[in-house]
């Protein structure tokens, strides 16, 4: 192409738009090319056919095409300084050009398929994360509220004066399971407060055993995944000594860093006593959290589990 003969124009940097108009149209063609021929057999895995369709696009359909572009500028442009460019562009096959727009091209296609790939992935991993966590919530929420009428049944048993003002609380605690951690993320002040008024539930139907939760104030900014530390809070109450034994105990204490969140729980261990069944039924609790932590929490958590005289349950979350 004769870019020499064309005349210069002092201080233009775009002198000839006619040009500019001639390689869009030129390249017009590539569009279906790489936006859809090369997704198509790519996905289906027809490397053949996405080969030979290629041979034919940059030998015969691109080359036409450029003939059939240049000549129609060449004919609109008879007497401009850019007749001279439009008609040494009637090249059939100019193979500088064909290999240039086929790795230009195909490098695009392929570009485009891979960054589509990766997004559909990622989406369809969001997707399913999200149904996980749904089922794992779904799951745990009749878990609680079994447990916890349980302990609101030993209270009715006793006829304790506490049982109209206890229910009240475990509406309030259901209220939180049901609407409040419908969310993704909760305040950890407010995990708090609920993992209060569970140990205060529990307190009230085991008064001679020591039931206690630490927990300082903390800030409302700081989230984490609700209902996190349930399931390690109803493992000890579910196998603890405290049942049997009035001098049990079950603790808990959650510490925030600046780079950790820190929750342990340990209860006196129940055990082994003939006529008692001390089997540890369901585990549902211990699968949950698991699964929430490998999905919330990907290497950035631990959960220890140590067992000897007592369970202890060390659950430390990085903080995001």
């Amino acid at each position: 192409m004769e870019l020499a003969k064309l005349p210069r124009i002092p201080k233009n940097d775009f002198p000839y738009l006619e040009i500019a108009l001639y390689s869009i149209c030129s390249t017009l063609v590539v569009i279906p090319y790489y936006r859809w021929i090369i997704p198509y057999f790519l996905q289906r895995k027809k490397y053949l056919w996405l080969f030979l369709i290629t041979v034919v696009y940059f030998l015969l359909v691109i080359p036409y095409n450029n003939v059939a572009v240049s000549w129609m500028f060449s004919q609109s442009t008879k007497g401009t300084a850019v007749h001279v460019f439009f008609n040494s562009a009637y090249q059939l096959w100019d193979w500088n050009m064909v290999m240039t727009d086929l790795i230009a091209f195909f490098c695009i296609g392929l570009s485009r398929f891979s960054y589509q790939s990766e997004m559909k992935r990622r989406q369809y991993e969001t997707d399913n994360l999200h149904l996980q966590l749904n089922m794992l919530k779904t799951q745990l929420q009749p878990h609680f509220l079994f447990n916890t009428l349980n302990s609101l049944y030993g209270l009715s048993l006793v006829g304790s004066k506490e049982t109209p003002r206890f229910i009240l609380l475990l509406s309030q605690m259901m209220q939180y399971i049901l609407y409040d951690c419908d969310k993704e993320e909760v305040s950890l002040q407010e995990e708090i407060e609920f993992l209060r008024g569970y140990f205060e539930l529990e307190q009230q139907k085991f008064p001679k055993a020591s039931i206690v939760f630490e927990a300082l104030e903390v800030d409302e900014a700081i989230m984490i995944p609700p209902l996190l530390f349930l399931p390690l809070v109803e493992n000890s109450f579910k196998h603890g000594k405290h049942k049997l034994e009035d001098q049990a105990s079950v603790y808990a204490c959650l510490q925030v860093t600046p780079r950790e969140i820190i929750f342990t729980i340990q209860n006196d261990k129940l055990q082994d006593t003939p006529g008692i069944n001390t089997k540890k039924v369901g585990g549902i609790g211990l699968v949950n959290i698991r699964k929430r932590l490998d999905l919330y929490y990907p290497k950035q958590h631990q959960l220890i589990l140590k067992e000897n005289e007592q369970y202890v349950a060390t659950l430390i979350l990085n903080r995001k």
